[in-house]
């Protein structure tokens, strides 16, 4: 196919006329020839190096062809420099610019926009700098006075600030200033040509400059908002739409810009909300959503609501050309076709407090001016609330009275609007609530259908206030009248209404959870009649609907009399659909509730259904490497789908699963999964693997080591804040495997710690969950592994007690707080720079349910009290909101005086001891030469503390590991320990508490025997009935006595 000569390049005539005739063939209606062959010899054609030169051949000078030949060449061009313009030879490259230039000012406007299209392809994947003749020729055909030249450089800049506009507003070698800078005073002398194209060219290419706001816009914007106005009343809609999408987008932006001429703007969109194309009104609609977020002063829109609100209002009526309207009479037993079927995802399992929402399963949300009417006068409802209503209020009524089959449309419209306006505005529609839902339930049976869904809908949205009337016998009464009505709708013969019905349903299962107990049968009886029924896309919803039923009763449906109802129609579908099919995907995640709801009570159905699962992720890994052998293709939807079912099994069984892993090779197909590539497959994995530690950590032993550095290097990755659902549950991974293995989590704490600390440190702009997770996984790594974190406390105590004080009571918070008396049992001083922070976390608690834990934060408490003397405490305590103070007293039960505190403040003071004398002794610093030191970093605001007030305490981050090291000199004989001066800096009150803790500490002949001798036993058992705290004194005592060198010492020399 190659020309010949050595001359400029020339197409062969034969290859020419060759691949004209397969693009005629190609795109001819009539042609018997197969598509799908001729497709396959132009790509085979692709692989000729000139092939693209015949192509712009085509577009530029094929004049005796079709335009439309002309055109699909340009288009298949357009497809293949995508994918191979920076491969080609430079010649060819620069004969395909040579060929497309004169183009620019084609006499055929089709061959000028393809043109355009193709030089936005080029410049993107080339650059500016890489077609200097580009700007000069965009130049010399704007200058011109020709309209071919002008539209066809208009079109391309147009589309090269759409796709890539960064490009004219960069640096280009050889270039005194910026593209943009060349460009923007001819665009804006553009708005005043009389031609409608370039008007509209040159407005919408300037509007895509205003999210990015170069700084040549930016000093531009008085001439550019005196050109808006000037096209206001543009005779051309599409030109009036652009103004308006020009002011939506400043005042997002720049709102600032326009509120000098904000009540021009105002009056300006209020008179073209009501224009007569609906474009431009739609565009204007979108102004006062936007002029809401932009929090601007409500002020200025508020003179303007009594005229505002009937537009909206107007404008929610149906337009008569509006598809709905045909799609509401369609008849519910026609099947439905795949295009009508909404591409639907699953959204992968995720622990904690942040779940993703649900996508907006609406199949209906074609954006058009009614919905955005709505959608304004919803944000409206939520910025002035009931002031709204006494424009409003007439109107509905009015629309609701109005009688006859002609005006539907009006009471349909007025429905909507008390549904849009229902949260908003709820405290002055409250008193008449009852009224509001007596008369809308009646419309549930209304003869149009369209009138029939939105009263479902509304209904819907006054859910929450229905179920929380429900407690006395009228508001019951509505109720259970608002329930019964919506299961009539879910089985209604339109296919509308159905989907409406089952939505509403759903909605007012999450509002009223267990109150929909005592009228299960009949529930479950409507539903899976709709089951029954329902074509293919309705099915969908009717599972969500089941699922969400589960999710709000759970284990009242674990009844006989309900699993006889519910699950045969569910396990004849489960034998039906293939597992190949995208319709098993709502199908698992309605098992997936089923399971957690019935909990062992799902044991009878769980074999098969675990079984599956794993023959899905069987197969789809085996389809990943060999589609042919796994008969499917691969979707990784079917293993995350698969994956999150069988956390639900896990989560509802119990231990119960148990058998069912045993027996199975899950164990090596988690670890698979854990390491996929695809993020949402590792975040379904990590779930799972939690919930596995939960209840069976014995089958993940083999790989335990494995299953913990896969899930550690989830917390390590540069872009944590892509993959936040991944490390989330990888995070709550390590920690629900942490409180199972204990001791053998010890090889990955520290590089855990690492990652999660940074994460609790710059905490802006992450996901919530994630932070909660962090700060949880932490405090449990430090309560199986204290002696490995705590010597680190103090580098992240504050941001960690910050985190902790933002989790909510739960069974994971206590996890977290138990490492959190375990650190400050092993490093007291690690948190005393952090200790307003520590109290404030404490405080967090609305109720420590455990006594244990309650004990435990009672006595750290107490040791710090014994430990800041002089009045320290008291200042530390002045740091605290009252409050918090007051949080502090009603958590302190045991009191802060109680006699065996002085134990706790005995512990912590010798605790602190042996840390300042191993640094006296490392240092050589003799004791006088300690001053004042100042607490920073959360203790600062409680002002200076003495050395005595710290018990001679040096706050530094230290190690402990030698009893040595308490000596200020070598020990000359087991007599003298009484003497030394290390003794007498430990001021204890209490001459019991300190003669036990002088004995314990004083060189032994034998230590287990000396441990068994000491007075300390006793005092235990004095003290213990009264906190339980001596426990704790014993246990800080001894594991820092008996770990240090000095025992070794002591038996060489006995």
């Amino acid at each position: 196919m190659a020309a010949t000569g050595s001359g400029p390049w020339q197409p062969q005539e034969n290859g020419l006329k060759e691949i004209c005739g397969l693009l005629e063939q190609h795109i001819s209606p009539s042609s018997l020839a197969d598509k799908s062959q001729i497709w396959q010899q132009l790509q085979h054609y692709s692989q000729f190096p000139d092939f693209n030169n015949y192509l712009v051949f085509i577009l530029a000078r094929a004049e005796d062809k079709s335009v439309e030949i002309r055109q699909v060449a340009g288009l298949l061009l357009k497809n293949n420099l995508r994918t191979s313009y920076k491969i080609m030879a430079p010649a060819h490259q620069q004969y395909i610019k040579s060929e497309l230039l004169p183009c620019l000012g084609a006499a055929d406007k089709h061959i000028r926009s393809t043109v355009g299209n193709i030089i936005t392809v080029v410049v993107q994947l080339g650059g500016i700098l890489g077609w200097p003749e580009l700007l000069q020729a965009f130049v010399n055909c704007l200058d011109s006075n020709d309209l071919n030249h002008m539209e066809g450089a208009m079109d391309a800049l147009s589309k090269i600030c759409e796709d890539i506009p960064q490009v004219l507003d960069s640096d280009v070698p050889g270039l005194a200033e910026r593209p943009i800078n060349i460009f923007l005073p001819r665009l804006f002398q553009f708005f005043q040509s009389p031609h409608a194209s370039l008007r509209k060219l040159s407005l919408g290419s300037v509007n895509q400059y205003i999210m990015l706001m170069p700084s040549a816009l930016y000093t531009s914007l008085d001439k550019y908002l005196h050109g808006l106005f000037g096209l206001a009343n543009d005779p051309a809609a599409e030109v009036r739409k652009l103004v308006c999408a020009a002011f939506v987008q400043l005042i997002e932006v720049r709102p600032s810009v326009l509120e000098p001429h904000m009540k021009n703007v105002i009056e300006y969109m209020l008179q073209v909300n009501k224009d007569t194309d609906d474009e431009v009104a739609l565009e204007a609609c979108e102004f006062w959503s936007a002029y809401c977020d932009a929090q601007l002063p409500p002020e200025i829109l508020r003179e303007h609501l009594p005229r505002l609100i009937p537009i909206l209002l107007s404008n929610m009526v149906y337009a008569d050309d509006d598809e709905s309207l045909i799609e509401a009479e369609e008849d519910a037993s026609l099947p439905d076709r795949d295009q009508d079927l909404k591409p639907r995802f699953h959204t992968s399992r995720f622990h904690g407090s942040d779940d993703a929402e649900d996508d907006d399963d609406d199949s209906f949300n074609i954006w058009n001016l009614r919905k955005c009417s709505a959608a304004a006068l919803d944000v409206l409802s939520n910025v002035f609330g009931d002031e709204i209503l006494p424009t409003l209020m007439p109107i509905i009524q009015a629309k609701l009275a109005a009688s006859g089959d002609e005006a539907w449309k009006d009471r349909e419209a007025a429905v909507l609007a008390l549904g849009a306006v229902g949260e908003g505005c709820i405290n002055g529609l409250y008193p008449h609530l009852s009224e509001i839902v007596a008369f809308l339930i009646p419309l549930l049976d209304d003869k149009f259908p369209l009138i029939r869904s939105i009263s479902c809908w509304t209904l819907s949205r006054f859910s929450k206030f229905i179920v929380q009337d429900s407690g006395h016998q009228q508001g019951y009464k509505q109720f259970d009248a608002t329930l019964m009505g919506l299961l009539r709708r879910i089985l209604d013969t339109n296919k509308r209404v159905q989907e409406a019905a089952c939505s509403a349903f759903a909605t007012l299962e999450e509002e009223a959870a267990e109150e929909l107990a005592p009228r299960l049968e009949v529930i479950l009886q409507h539903l899976m009649c709709a089951f029954g029924k329902y074509q293919r896309r309705n099915l969908r919803i009717v599972y969500d609907a089941i699922g969400t039923l589960a999710d709000a009763v759970g284990g009242e449906l674990n009844q006989p009399v309900y699993l006889e109802i519910l699950m045969p129609p569910l396990i004849a579908k489960w034998h039906q659909v293939p597992n190949s099919d995208k319709d098993l995907f709502p199908l698992l995640e309605c098992f997936t509730s089923i399971a957690q709801a019935l909990g062992t009570g799902f044991s009878q159905f769980a074999p098969p259904v675990f079984q599956r699962c794993i023959n899905i992720i069987q197969s789809q890994q085996l389809a990943k490497v060999d589609p042919v052998s796994a008969g499917v293709q691969y979707d990784k939807e079917f293993i995350v789908c698969a994956l999150d079912l069988l956390s639900g099994l896990t989560e509802g069984l119990g231990s119960g699963i148990e058998s069912l892993v045993s027996q199975s090779n899950l164990r090596d197909l988690l670890l698979q999964c854990c390491m996929d590539d695809a993020s949402d497959v590792r975040q379904s994995a990590f779930a799972l693997l939690g919930d596995l530690a939960r209840v069976c950590p014995v089958h993940l032993h083999p790989h335990l080591s494995e299953f913990l550095d896969i899930a550690a290097k989830q917390l390590s990755t540069p872009k944590i804040k892509e993959t936040t659902s991944v490390a989330n549950n990888a995070c709550w991974a390590i920690g629900e495997l942490a409180i199972k293995v204990r001791q053998e989590i010890s090889p990955i704490v520290m590089s855990v710690i690492s990652c999660l600390v940074p994460i609790l440190q710059h905490v802006e702009g992450l996901n919530k969950s994630l932070v909660e997770n962090s700060a949880i996984t932490l405090g449990r790594l430090a309560w199986v592994c204290p002696d490995l974190v705590s010597p680190h406390m103090e580098h992240f105590m504050q941001s960690w007690c910050i985190a902790l004080s933002m989790i909510r009571d739960d069974i994971e918070k206590e996890d977290a707080f138990r490492g959190l008396c375990a650190m400050v049992r092993a490093n007291p001083s690690g948190a005393l720079s952090s200790l307003v922070f520590m109290c404030k976390a404490i405080a967090s608690w609305h109720e420590i349910r455990s006594e244990e834990l309650h004990n435990e934060v009672c006595q750290v408490l107490h040791g710090y009290k014994q430990m800041l003397r002089n009045g320290a405490w008291d200042q530390c305590m002045s740091a605290l909101e009252p409050p918090v103070k007051d949080k502090l007293s009603n958590i302190d039960t045991v009191g802060i005086f109680c006699a065996s505190s002085d134990c706790i403040g005995a512990a912590i003071r010798i605790k602190a001891n042996i840390d300042r004398s191993k640094q006296i002794r490392s240092q050589h610093e003799a004791q006088s030469s300690f001053h004042k030191l100042p607490l920073t970093k959360g203790l600062g605001s409680c002002g200076e503390v003495s050395v005595s007030d710290m018990e001679m305490m040096k706050i530094q981050s230290v190690s402990y590991t030698s009893l040595k090291d308490l000596l200020p000199s070598p020990i000359s004989s087991p007599t003298t320990c009484d003497h030394c001066c290390w003794s007498e800096e430990i001021p204890i009150k209490n001459p019991l508490v300190k003669h036990a803790a002088l004995a314990y500490l004083q060189p032994m002949s034998s230590p287990t025997a000396a441990l068994e001798k000491v007075s300390f036993g006793g005092l235990k058992g004095r003290c213990c009935h009264e906190s339980g705290c001596i426990f704790w004194l014993y246990d800080v005592i001894r594991r820092n006595v008996k770990a240090a060198p000095v025992w070794e010492e002591q038996k060489t020399r006995l």
